[in-house]
């Protein structure tokens, strides 16, 4: 059930932020179990994309994880505050990643709780990629893990998406990419199924 090496290697990147949707995210820290199904990611392009930390073939401490090979975590501290996971896809060298900015949880949630300061779930306990790594105990000191070992992972459990419950929206937060802002590259999925995978 966890996702093999394989794949992360996936050349498209954009295929791979849709392919995630109903995946499930996974996190074992300090004995505890947490997780949830995937809902929301937003796809990275790489060189190509004035949206991506490697536009232009840019190199630094922070971003030559994602230059490894897919299926590592590439996690980054965001306005000094929170950490956001991404998943590097592609072959090494190809600085292609997909940020995962919602779960639905399923696993662990009174940990995730905790980790939050709160009381009671609410649509807002892993809505958001600072909030996804906070309730799952993802730290940007992780960064570089692989995805395929047993502290962060991603297991495919055979949901099937309905296709018309995606919504493919530009991303956020990314008004000085120009042009590139304006890509098709975020998906949200409501979480319904398609009937045959209900039966």
């Amino acid at each position: 059930m966890k996702l093999k090496q394989r794949f992360y290697l996936n050349e498209d990147v954009v295929e791979v932020a849709r392919l995630l949707l109903g995946k499930y995210l996974f996190t074992f820290f300090d004995g505890a179990l947490t997780g949830g199904l995937i809902t929301e990611t937003e796809a990275y392009n790489g060189i190509h994309d004035r949206a991506s930390h490697a536009y232009g073939g840019r190199r630094t401490a922070r971003t030559e994880i994602m230059y490894n090979t897919g299926g590592t975590a590439y996690v980054y501290l965001c306005y000094g505050i929170h950490s956001l996971f991404n998943v590097v896809t592609n072959k090494e060298n190809v600085p292609h990643a997909v940020l995962i900015r919602a779960i639905r949880p399923s696993h662990g949630i009174e940990t995730m709780l905790k980790r939050r300061k709160k009381s009671n779930p609410d649509s807002n306990l892993t809505r958001g990629p600072g909030t996804v790594s906070e309730a799952l105990g993802i730290h940007y000191a992780q960064s570089g893990i692989a995805l395929t070992g047993n502290l962060i992972w991603i297991e495919d459990r055979k949901i099937i998406p309905d296709p018309e419950g995606i919504k493919v929206t530009p991303r956020i937060g990314v008004d000085y990419a120009g042009k590139d802002a304006a890509l098709p590259y975020r998906f949200i999925w409501n979480g319904q199924l398609l009937e045959k995978a209900k039966k």
